[in-house]
Parts: structure tokens; C-alpha cells; sequence
């Protein structure tokens, strides 16, 4: 799709799209290009600058969209190492890290979610607990 900046004999201007140089010709010698403002006929293809996309360009954007910045690679790693020395509790977050902190089960690293109503309850009862800067992902099974 290409699209024109095109003008009509009363100077005003407007923009259309046509699938291609051909396509514009074609539709505009059968008369059927006329200004959306006073119905003219008369129209011509009036001054564009295409936009063009370099090479280089396109490279630097797509290394951006890949890019990872410092903070975003330190928090990849933080839930690396949750995940992988922690065990995943799920909504069981409160339960779990009340029954550690009565000692009515072993001690151990978890993590897991919690409502915020619970996490205030733990942290009034002294409960060691820290949010994570991160959603976990649920497990299933």
C-alpha cells in the first residue's frame, strides 16, 4: 500500500491510499479521485516524502526491543534464584509461613501469593515476609 498526498485545483490538500503507483493511475484516470472537501476532480499527486527505513535503522530498533536493561536483567535473576531454591506454596503463602513462624512445621524457603489483608496480618505478627517485585508464575500440578 502506498499512500499519496494529493491536491485539487482549489489547493486543497488531502491523503489516500492505493495499492500501488498503477492502482493510483488506474483509479484516477476512470475519475473516481475527487477531493473529500469540494468533490474536484482535478487532482494531482502533490509533494511527499516517502519514509524510508535504512537497514541500519531497523537493526537498532529491533535491538532495542531486545535489549534488556540492568535492572530488568538483576530482576530476571532474583526470580531465577527464588524459583529455583524456594518452593512454590501458591495462595497457601499465609498458612504456610504462619505454621513455620509457630513452629508447627519445618523451617524452609517458600514462596507464593497472598491477599494483601493476609500479608498485613503476618507482618503485624512479626512474621519474617517480604513481597516480591515479581508475579509468580502459578504452578498447576
Amino acid at each position: 500500500m502506498i499512500k499519496f498526498t494529493l491536491k485539487c485545483s482549489q489547493d486543497h490538500h488531502f491523503e489516500s491510499w492505493f495499492g500501488s503507483s498503477e492502482d493510483f493511475e488506474k483509479v484516477h484516470a476512470s475519475g473516481f479521485v475527487t477531493c473529500p472537501d469540494c468533490g474536484d476532480a482535478n487532482v494531482v499527486k502533490s509533494l511527499m516524502a516517502p519514509k524510508v527505513r535504512t537497514a541500519r535503522k531497523a537493526q537498532a530498533q529491533a535491538d532495542l526491543r531486545t535489549a534488556k536493561t540492568d535492572a530488568e536483567k538483576a530482576l530476571a535473576a532474583l526470580r531465577k534464584d527464588v524459583e529455583d531454591n524456594s518452593e512454590y506454596v501458591g495462595l497457601n503463602f499465609a498458612t504456610e509461613a504462619r505454621a513455620m513462624h509457630d513452629g508447627e512445621t519445618e523451617h524452609r524457603a517458600i514462596y507464593g501469593e497472598a491477599k494483601l489483608e493476609e500479608a498485613k496480618a503476618l507482618v503485624e505478627e512479626g512474621v519474617p515476609v517480604a513481597p516480591l517485585p515479581f508475579v509468580p508464575k502459578r504452578k498447576t500440578n
